[in-house]
């Protein structure tokens, strides 16, 4: 038979994980966001830096 803090312990353990997996989850899908996001507003700024240079 297991004991409360056992299943305190375990209820932890759980809640932990579950976080991670969620927090991996969360992170997998924000990252490439960011990184294509960055990207082309960085091709945004040089379009309009050469666009400003030749008018």
């Amino acid at each position: 038979m297991h004991t409360f803090s056992q299943y305190l312990g375990f209820l932890a353990f759980m809640t932990i994980l579950t976080m991670g997996f969620w927090l991996m989850i969360f992170l997998i899908h924000l990252i490439p966001y960011w990184i294509f996001g960055a990207s082309k507003e960085l091709l945004q700024e040089r379009k309009a830096k050469k666009a400003a240079e030749q008018a």
